[in-house]
C-alpha cells in the first residue's frame, strides 16, 4: 500500500506542483484547497484526493482531520504549504515624515481604526502560518506516529530571517512558523522529523513585467527563476534522510550573500 502525504493549500503554484509530483512518485496525496481553481482538475485527474478546507472557519481543522483519517489512518508526512500574503496597512501619517513631528499625532478615532486594521492583518498572518500548522500537526499526531517513519515539513519564506519593512506581520508569522519547527523537532524526535523550507524567489506571476523580473532576479547570486521543482527536490531530500531535523533549509540562490 502506498504511503500517504497531506499537503495544505495545493490548488495553485508551488503547492500544486508539489502535490502532482509526489503523486507521480507513487504517494497517496491528500491536498486541501480553499477556492475552486483550475489546478483542482489537474489534481483530481492525477488521482489526488482533494479536500475543501477554509482554515478561517472555526471547525475547519476538526473536519480536515476527520477527512484525512477516513482516507489514511497513517501519514508519511504533513507538508504545511497553505499561506496568505498581506502587506501592512499604510499608516495615516505621511511615510516621508516618520520623525519627530507633531503633525503626525493621531486622534483617538484614528488610533482605534489603525489598531483594528493592523490587528486584523497580524492575526490573519499568525493564524495561517503559525496557529494552523501547530494545531493541525498536534491533531494528526496519531496518524504520523502510526506510520513509524514520518515527517513534518513547513514551507516558510526567506523574509523570516531578514524581516520586511512593508510586510512586517507576514515576516513575523513566518519567523513564528520556523520557531515552531525547532520546538516540534525537539518534542517529536526521534519518531518524527520536523523541518522547514525557506524559499526566496521561485517563480514569477503571469502579470509581472520585465522591469520587475529583472530587478527581482538580481537579488540573488544565481539570478534565475528556479521553479517549483526546487521545492520538490528538497522535500524528497528531507523524506529520504534519517538524520535531518530541526533545520530551515534555504532555497534563496545565495541571496543572503548578495550584499549591496
Amino acid at each position: 500500500m502506498s504511503e500517504s502525504i497531506l499537503i495544505t493549500g495545493a490548488a495553485q503554484r508551488v503547492g500544486l506542483h508539489c502535490a502532482l509530483a509526489l503523486r507521480a512518485q507513487g504517494y497517496d496525496v491528500i491536498a486541501t484547497y480553499r477556492q475552486d481553481k483550475h489546478g483542482l482538475t489537474q489534481l483530481r485527474d492525477a488521482g489526488v484526493h482533494c479536500v475543501y478546507c477554509d482554515f478561517d472557519q472555526p471547525n475547519a481543522i476538526v473536519a480536515l482531520v476527520a477527512a484525512v483519517t477516513a482516507k489514511a489512518k497513517s501519514l508519511r508526512a504533513i507538508i504545511h504549504n497553505a499561506s496568505s500574503w498581506q502587506a501592512d496597512a499604510v499608516l495615516p501619517c505621511k511615510a516621508a515624515a516618520l520623525h519627530a513631528n507633531t503633525d503626525n499625532i493621531l486622534s483617538p478615532a484614528q488610533i482605534s481604526a489603525q489598531l483594528a486594521t493592523d490587528a486584523g492583518i497580524f492575526d490573519a498572518m499568525m493564524h495561517i502560518h503559525a496557529k494552523v500548522p501547530y494545531l493541525l500537526t498536534r491533531a494528526l499526531m496519531p496518524n504520523l506516529l502510526a506510520n513509524g517513519n514520518a515527517d513534518v515539513i513547513a514551507l516558510t519564506d526567506f523574509v523570516a530571517s531578514v524581516g520586511s519593512s512593508k510586510h512586517m506581520a507576514y515576516a513575523a508569522s513566518r519567523a513564528a512558523m520556523e520557531n515552531l519547527v525547532l520546538s516540534m523537532s525537539r518534542q517529536l524526535a526521534p519518531a518524527i522529523k520536523v523541518n522547514a523550507i525557506a524559499p526566496a524567489l521561485l517563480m514569477f506571476n503571469d502579470g509581472d513585467d520585465a522591469q520587475y523580473r529583472q530587478k527581482a532576479l538580481k537579488k540573488s547570486l544565481m539570478q534565475c527563476e528556479p521553479g517549483s521543482q526546487e521545492v520538490v527536490n528538497t522535500i524528497n531530500y528531507l523524506l529520504a534522510s534519517q538524520y535531518i531535523t530541526g533545520r530551515v533549509l534555504a532555497l534563496d540562490g545565495g541571496r543572503h550573500l548578495n550584499f549591496p
